[in-house]
């Protein structure tokens, strides 16, 4: 038993075959798994001294960073890991797409994009445990979302409003939910490794070389790169990630002159804060994630060539670049104030988005 298990960790961790030409770009996938390790360990602790109830939740946080020993490191290490993991997604999605991941493999693709969904979800139920201002209304905007669905909200949130039923339920999830992840996680590299690692060219290769000790150094390189990040923003507050009102205990009478969430969900807020309809928004916004789950879907010979020519390095017009363009547009809308102009370039870069997923998806050979 002891040989066959060092046998698959040395098949995994040392004698497994990588392409000769990949770069830094493919070990962002490393460091997606290392954030959630880091997410996990600080979760544990700021879980152990967290209240999960309205009336003490936020000052359950307060004491965590004024009195516990060592307790605003883990709070800042655990909210600033979040963005870490979300860059890492957000180059790690990009970067299999330009090589077209999702057509070589497929499987991988499928469990890397349910591990995005879970992370989102996790992310937003973390998002309103603080229970300041704006995690209070940002939970009461995104709940109210939900309401076309019949008894979803109900079920969810404990009641007909947020208060203390929903946050136990979201402190529950939120702690269950990366373990489920991490599951999902190796999942994927198991299909991962069935099949090898895609090429940057977009074929296969018979050179090889072994991911010990080559890739694995290049791996600790980043890990190192992104500690050293860390660590600076955690401890000296490079880059002001959250909202200060979020400092602030709950008034359920005042609303905030502009409810933003944290900035890995302003793009997702862009699209609900411009179009018209709350659940045509909603619609909307959980058509342009699904639409990448057919990505996997493409067989037809004339449509792969299209994805390679549309996502291909030597191509400067292609169908990756309008996508990421109009991802970052929306990232910048969804901070701003919903005046008439930014709603205007909002909805321009919203059908430019969807015409970017769909183009990729649909097309066909006439």
């Amino acid at each position: 038993m002891n040989l066959a298990v060092v046998s698959q960790v040395k098949s995994h961790l040392q004698y497994y075959p990588c392409p000769t030409n990949i770069n830094f770009l493919w070990n962002f996938g490393f460091l997606i798994g290392i954030a959630f390790v880091i997410q996990i360990v600080t979760g544990i602790f700021l879980a152990s001294r967290y209240t999960g109830d309205v009336s003490s939740s936020f000052s359950s946080v307060q004491h965590i960073m004024r009195e516990v020993n060592c307790g605003w490191q883990f709070r800042y290490l655990h909210s600033t890991g979040a963005s870490l993991v979300f860059v890492c997604f957000f180059v790690h999605i990009m970067r299999a797409l330009a090589t077209q991941s999702f057509i070589y493999l497929p499987a991988t693709w499928v469990s890397g994009l349910m591990i995005y969904f879970l992370t989102i979800i996790t992310a937003f139920l973390g998002y309103v445990l603080p229970w300041g201002q704006m995690s209070f209304w940002g939970a009461t905007v995104i709940t109210n979302l939900l309401d076309p669905i019949p008894y979803l909200v109900t079920w969810l949130v404990g009641g007909y409003y947020v208060d203390d039923p929903t946050l136990k339920r979201f402190f529950v999830l939120h702690f269950v939910l990366p373990f489920v992840s991490m599951v999902i996680v190796v999942l994927h590299i198991f299909y991962l490794h069935l099949q090898g690692s895609s090429h940057p060219l977009g074929y296969d290769s018979s050179v090889m070389i072994p991911f010990y000790p080559h890739m694995l150094s290049v791996d600790i390189k980043g890990v190192n790169n992104i500690c050293v990040l860390l660590f600076l923003q955690s401890y000296f507050g490079i880059i002001e990630l959250s909202h200060p009102d979020n400092s602030c205990p709950v008034n359920r009478f005042v609303t905030p002159l502009q409810i933003v969430p944290e900035w890995y969900f302003l793009s997702f807020y862009a699209i609900l804060k411009v179009i018209p309809s709350k659940t045509g928004g909603l619609l909307i916004l959980v058509a342009t994630q699904l639409l990448l789950l057919l990505l996997s879907e493409q067989r037809k010979e004339s449509s792969i060539l299209f994805l390679r020519q549309s996502f291909g390095a030597r191509n400067h017009c292609h169908i990756l670049t309008i996508y990421q363009y109009c991802y970052i547009a929306l990232l910048i809308i969804g901070a701003q104030l919903p005046l008439e102009v930014f709603i205007l370039y909002g909805r321009l870069f919203v059908v430019l988005f969807i015409l970017s997923n769909i183009g990729f998806v649909t097309y066909r050979k006439v």
